[in-house]
């Protein structure tokens, strides 16, 4: 039917192209951001998951940043374990030579004062062994605890190892001296004692130290995992959507002209009235 008020190949044209600028639309969006679902409106249930995976990946950097804490603190402890353990090794060296009865007092005298001077650098160590507002060797705290998921459920845990004089480990006493030889001789006894301690309690610190590198590295391959899964969900094709772009726009081309084409159907009616 011809008719001057209803053109229906015009109505069909304008739908199939404005379809074609829908879809022009969305490729040019995704091409954009790189992304095939930068929002909700392009696919809620998509963008819903990508997003819960996304705080996931968030709450890892927390996870790691807690771990490297941790570490770090414990990195510390150790370093001043292994400063005690070669300062006990050095007092020990003072005591046995002052041990000797063929030494003379003053000779003596001035290796007590070597010795008490290594004996107070212990304290000084282990004071300034600090990271974070954390002392794993002074005492003042028992463990150190560091976030292991992102839900905060799971935790590590690291014992702290008490390097104080006149401790469970360092059993050398705060005012340990060598001035006579009685002195000396019994304090070998106790010097060899407290670094065997120590060197035990470096071990223990160093394994846990060593957990918290595992668990930071397995949290990195989660993380690493699950940005993966984020880009195989809302990552565009670029490959895709070039060719789909090229398509679309030979489509909008088309549907210009069948508009067009459509729209000069109602003149044929003037022929009618010639």
């Amino acid at each position: 039917m011809l008719s001057v008020n209803t053109n229906v190949g015009a109505m069909v044209a304008l739908q199939y192209l404005n379809q074609t600028q829908s879809q022009l639309s969305t490729t040019q969006s995704a091409i954009n951001s790189g992304m095939k679902v930068a929002s909700a409106k392009d696919d809620g249930a998509v963008y819903a998951i990508a997003q819960n995976m996304r705080g996931d990946v968030a709450g890892y950097t927390s996870v790691t940043d807690s771990l490297n804490r941790g570490m770090s603190a414990v990195d510390v402890a150790m370093s001043a374990g292994q400063s005690i353990s070669d300062l006990l090794v050095e007092m020990k060296t003072k005591a046995l030579s002052a041990s000797d009865t063929s030494l003379d007092t003053a000779s003596r005298t001035a290796m007590n004062q070597d010795f008490v001077a290594l004996r107070d650098q212990i304290t000084s160590i282990v004071k300034n062994a600090v990271f974070n507002n954390n002392n794993l060797v002074d005492g003042s705290t028992t463990q150190i605890t560091a976030l292991a998921s992102t839900d905060g459920s799971r935790r590590i845990t690291v014992a702290a190892e008490n390097m104080s004089l006149s401790g469970s480990i360092v059993t050398v006493s705060s005012g340990a001296s060598i001035s006579t030889q009685a002195g000396a001789s019994t304090m070998v006894t106790a010097i060899q004692t407290s670094l065997e301690n120590v060197d035990s309690a470096l071990a223990k610190l160093s394994s846990g130290s060593k957990k918290f590198s595992i668990q930071m590295d397995f949290a990195s391959k989660l993380s690493d995992a699950l940005t993966s899964g984020i880009g195989n969900l809302v990552d565009a094709n670029m490959a895709n959507e070039s060719a789909m772009l090229q398509s679309l726009q030979v489509k909008q081309q088309l549907g210009v002209q069948a508009l067009s084409i459509a729209n000069q159907a109602p003149q044929t009616i003037l022929s009618l009235f010639h």
